[in-house]
C-alpha cells in the first residue's frame, strides 16, 4: 500500500468561492476604471459605450455561481490540494481580467446593432436559466435515497436537453459563454 501526501487541502466550497469571486472582482474593476489599468486620462471615467449590459451579465453570471456552490452544490470528495485551486484561481481570474480589460476598454467597439444585442442576451438569459435547471436537477439525484440514478428529463423544458447530451449544464455554458462574445462582440 502506498500512501501520497497531496499537500495542505482546501474543502471544496472554499474551492468555488475562491474560484468564482476573483472574477466577479476583477471585471468590476475594469468596469470602474480603477487607475493603472488605463491611461490615467480615463481613469474612474465612465465609458463612451453602453457595456454596462456586459457588466450586468457577467455579475449575474457569477453571482449565479456562488449562489450554487452555497445553496445547490453537493460535493462527493472532501478536499482539493492547495496546488490545483491555484492554477484554477488563475485560470478563471485571469480570462476574466482578459475579457473585461478588452470590454471596458476607452477605444471598444460596441455590436454593430441592437438586434445583436437583444438576440444574444435572450439566449444568454435562456442559457443561464437552463444551466440552473440542470444544476438543480442533478442534485436532486444525490440526495436519492435508492441510490445513484441517471438524470433524466422532466416537466421543466431546460432539462429536455438530457434526452441529447448527458451533462447539458457544460452545454448552457458554452451556450452562454458564446452569447455574451455575441452580445460584447468580443472573443475573448
Amino acid at each position: 500500500m502506498y500512501f501520497k501526501d497531496l499537500g495542505p487541502q482546501l474543502g471544496w466550497t472554499m474551492v468555488f468561492l475562491a474560484e468564482y469571486i476573483g472574477p466577479l472582482l476583477s471585471y468590476l474593476l475594469f468596469y470602474f476604471r480603477i487607475p493603472y489599468f488605463y491611461s490615467n486620462r480615463y481613469a474612474l471615467s465612465s465609458s463612451p459605450h453602453p457595456v454596462v449590459l456586459a457588466c450586468v451579465c457577467h455579475t449575474f453570471h457569477y453571482t449565479k455561481r456562488l449562489i450554487e456552490t452555497i445553496f445547490v452544490h453537493r460535493f462527493s470528495h472532501g478536499t482539493m490540494p492547495l496546488r490545483t485551486i491555484v492554477k484554477n484561481c488563475a485560470y478563471y481570474w485571469g480570462f476574466s481580467a482578459w475579457l473585461a480589460y478588452y470590454i471596458n476598454h476607452p477605444l471598444y467597439t460596441p455590436p454593430y446593432g441592437e438586434l445583436q444585442v437583444n438576440y444574444a442576451l435572450i439566449l444568454f438569459v435562456m442559457c443561464e436559466m437552463g444551466n440552473f435547471s440542470i444544476h438543480l436537477t442533478l442534485n436532486k439525484l444525490r440526495g436519492d435515497p435508492k441510490g445513484r440514478r441517471f438524470p433524466m428529463p422532466n416537466k421543466n423544458p431546460f432539462t429536455w436537453l438530457f434526452f441529447f447530451v448527458s451533462c447539458p449544464n457544460y452545454t448552457y455554458e458554452v451556450g452562454a459563454w458564446v452569447s455574451f462574445s455575441i452580445m460584447t462582440q468580443c472573443l475573448p
